[in-house]
């Protein structure tokens, strides 16, 4: 894992809900092949867009209630939180250019 942090049902309010920045959270599982497809290309978005917008990790696993929360049924899923609130979604993995539209427009 790069510059994505790890996010807990304890941390996420304050991690993401409470967030100045738009924050990308990706869902994913250790087991899951297309997760670790996309996370060079999350670390790398996270590195190039420092400041400006913040990528998190949570374990659909071992934070299912989390999960449930937000409806998660296939993993990766990627969230994007803007102001607390869910603005926009990506299920899958996809190359870069794919998952950077998730959030070019909120930055």
């Amino acid at each position: 894992m790069g510059n994505e942090s790890a996010v807990t049902s304890g941390t996420f309010k304050t991690e993401v809900l409470e967030s100045t920045v738009p924050v990308v959270v990706d869902f994913w599982a250790e087991w899951c092949m297309p997760c670790r497809m996309i996370a060079p290309i999350l670390s790398q978005i996270a590195e190039d867009n420092k400041g400006r917008l913040k990528v998190v990790k949570v374990n659909a696993d071992e934070e299912s209630e989390l999960a449930a929360q937000y409806g998660i049924q296939s993993l990766p899923t990627l969230l994007l939180f803007k102001g607390g609130a869910v603005v926009n979604q990506h299920i899958g993995a996809a190359p870069r250019p794919v998952l950077e539209r998730l959030f070019k427009d909120q930055l």
